[in-house]
């Protein structure tokens, strides 16, 4: 999928994170964050342009993530890490990205897996450029190989 339907899920995805990554730092505001979220209903893309979100989405992946899912997706995330990481131990915008394309994962099976991971991969480019999109890519493949059996394509053999 590209054009606007696939900019106005990213978008989403993004603004999702963003209010998650309130959320983290602050739970007690949660429903005035997706409120505001909300309300705005658009955001500015890596062009500077505003992209329009969809708002069920946005609001689906806040809630989830930061619901009653949230602990499922936690131990997910753990699982995921490579030793000594721990889901604790990450910052507060890491979680926020790990946590919604989880829970995109364990949610929303019509949203493909390569989609979804290209996505959140995306959104922490916007945010790092050091190894954060490859441990976002790591994490998120490894779920989605555990979640979605077959959906992905087969890993390539090591030195191959």
């Amino acid at each position: 999928m590209s054009g606007p339907g696939r900019r106005c899920a990213r978008a989403s995805r993004l603004a999702a994170v963003q209010a998650l990554y309130q959320i983290d730092r602050d739970p007690a505001c949660r429903e005035a964050v997706l409120a505001a979220v909300l309300e705005t209903g658009a955001l500015l893309d890596e062009e500077g342009r505003a992209a329009a979100i969809d708002r069920a989405l946005t609001a689906r992946v806040v809630e989830g993530a930061a619901g009653a899912a949230a602990g499922e997706i936690d131990a997910a995330i753990g699982s995921a890490l490579a030793a000594p990481w721990r889901v604790e131990r990450l910052e507060s915008l890491m979680r926020a990205v790990l946590r919604a394309g989880i829970f995109e994962l364990l949610d929303r099976p019509g949203a493909p897996a390569p989609v979804v991971i290209d996505d959140y991969v995306g959104i922490a480019h916007a945010f790092w450029e050091r190894g954060e999109p490859g441990m976002v890519n790591a994490v998120l493949d490894r779920m989605a190989r555990h979640l979605r059996p077959g959906e992905l394509a087969p890993k390539a053999p090591a030195g191959g």
